[in-house]
């Protein structure tokens, strides 16, 4: 918020720059290398607690992928890396991974690049659409293709296409790009002449929207590369056969059973393996864990990639950092003498605002990593910057500082209008994937009442979330919600008045 920022300015640019240190670095990056890179998608089920998280554990141990994206993780996606062995994690996206993951500049958290080495990069995305009007069910319902058709553009594709237009530009650029996740939508690839009456929702070819979408935008389905036949690898991956539970929701016995959950790529990436991982007998699977944990089955596919040299580009770590706490600043940069990271404050002169500065190794090198305390900092918003020999800006991006253990800050106009949007600032937020801010009238507890209405944060550290609701006048509460769950970690009460 725009206090918090004052704040900063006028307290830190009296810091003097420190002399550079010593830090990792790498060698400017040689002639791409095609190398193996092996990617898992799987929908984990209300965060594996449904049947028991060591079977989600012994899963990811046992297909042992090179990245995991999962869904419905609730926040324990850290965890869960640290639990099965990956060093690198994002709770932007609910990726784990061997390699490093780097926020890519202008992504706005859509995708993160996947380091495979320095200066040599992959895209990826999760994600996870909408489950409503679930359209295998409504055919078997007996809706019309139409009609069908009809609720999956208005359900699916508007929360998919961020996601792609986010990447565009990427396979182009030479980096392999991967959108992977649960598509809550069959593959048009399956529903074909070929495959009518193979199940009983398939009564006639359907050119499902979402993924017509993707092919169109020049991705490849690596299922499909690797089994084209339809009929002989189905590849199904919801309902899986895990146990029913007594006190969770169970698939319905007549659930239409169907391929969702997938793995895309562009670019230069080629699928040489692609594999379903699940219960044991479960029909197509490959790789078996009893008990099974979750409701859906997982993919896991490898490919041949020509990994692709990054933008110019400065990636803080962690983006969100306790004061006291390191911070390790990702760069990718020309290889020009005199280059320097420099930390300044939020949108400051990348001379004239310095607050701390590091040189990046000497010899030409592109890439690597530079390390900052951050004892001195104060909380509130700062940018790392990229510049060259001449003090000229090359790349810039944010990051946060707050207080250790600090909760978001939450703001709003103290009265709003009725018949006014109702605009809720945040600040400090720790940009989970699945972080929301929902609006309750006052007294409410978000664990026993409903919301009124509610937004996602977009996994920003820092932003506003505006409701068009026509609230009627009377006393209400914002809170903060993690991870699509109702734990509220702060709030801010405002008033509609007449």
């Amino acid at each position: 918020m725009s206090y918090v920022a004052s704040f900063v300015v006028l307290t830190l640019l009296s810091i003097p720059p420190t002399p550079a240190v010593a830090q990792s670095g790498g060698d400017a990056a040689g002639a791409a290398v095609p190398t193996s890179l092996s990617i898992m998608t799987f929908n984990i089920e209300y965060g594996g607690t449904v049947v028991d998280l060591d079977s989600i554990l012994a899963a990811v141990r046992r297909a042992d992928a090179d990245v995991v994206a999962f869904n419905e993780v609730y926040g324990k996606v850290a965890r869960l890396g640290r639990l099965t062995g990956y060093d690198h994690v994002s709770r932007r996206l609910d990726l784990v991974s061997r390699y490093p993951i780097v926020e890519a500049p202008g992504s706005d958290g859509r995708f993160v690049f996947v380091q495979l080495a320095p200066g040599r990069v992959v895209a990826i995305t999760n994600v996870h659409l909408p489950s409503n009007d679930y359209g295998p069910r409504r055919l078997l319902d007996g809706w019309s293709r139409i009609a069908v058709l009809r609720e999956e553009r208005s359900a699916r594709l508007p929360a998919l296409r961020p996601f792609v237009r986010a990447t565009r530009g990427l396979p182009g650029a030479g980096i392999p790009t991967f959108i992977v996740g649960d598509l809550n939508s069959p593959s048009h690839e399956d529903w074909t002449e070929a495959t009518v009456d193979l199940r009983p929702q398939i009564r006639f070819p359907v050119a499902w929207p979402a993924t017509r979408f993707l092919a169109r935008e020049g991705f490849v389905d690596a299922w499909r590369g690797v089994h084209p036949d339809p009929v002989a690898d189905a590849g199904l991956t919801w309902p899986a056969g895990r146990p029913r539970s007594d006190t969770s929701w169970n698939p319905r016995r007549d659930a239409p059973r169907d391929r969702i959950d997938q793995i895309w790529s562009a670019g230069p990436a080629t699928a040489t393996m692609s594999e379903l991982v699940g219960e044991r007998h479960g029909p197509g699977v490959d790789i078996s864990v009893r008990p099974w944990g979750s409701d859906h089955r997982a993919v896991v596919s490898t490919f041949d990639v020509t990994p692709g040299t990054p933008p110019v580009m400065v990636s803080p770590i962690p983006m969100l950092a306790d004061i006291g706490e390191g911070l390790d600043v990702t760069y990718h940069a020309p290889g020009g003498a005199g280059e320097r990271v420099r930390i300044v404050s939020r949108d400051g002169d990348p001379i004239a605002d310095v607050i701390d500065s590091r040189g990046t190794p000497p010899g030409a090198a592109t890439d690597g990593t530079t390390s900052f305390t951050t004892d001195a900092l104060a909380a509130g918003g700062y940018d790392v910057v990229l510049i060259d020999g001449a003090d000229a800006e090359l790349a810039r991006a944010p990051f946060w500082m707050r207080e250790p253990g600090a909760p978001p800050i939450l703001d709003t106009r103290w009265r709003n209008g009725i018949g006014e949007p109702v605009e809720i600032a945040f600040t400090q937020a720790p940009a989970n994937r699945f972080d929301w801010i929902g609006l309750y009238e006052r007294g409410a507890d978000p664990l026993v009442d409903y919301y009124i209405d509610y937004l996602y944060t977009g996994a920003a550290v820092d932003g506003a979330a505006t409701f068009d609701s026509l609230l009627p006048p009377g006393r209400y509460t914002a809170f903060y919600l993690l991870t699509d769950v109702y734990r509220q970690v702060a709030s801010v009460d405002f008033v509609v008045r007449d």
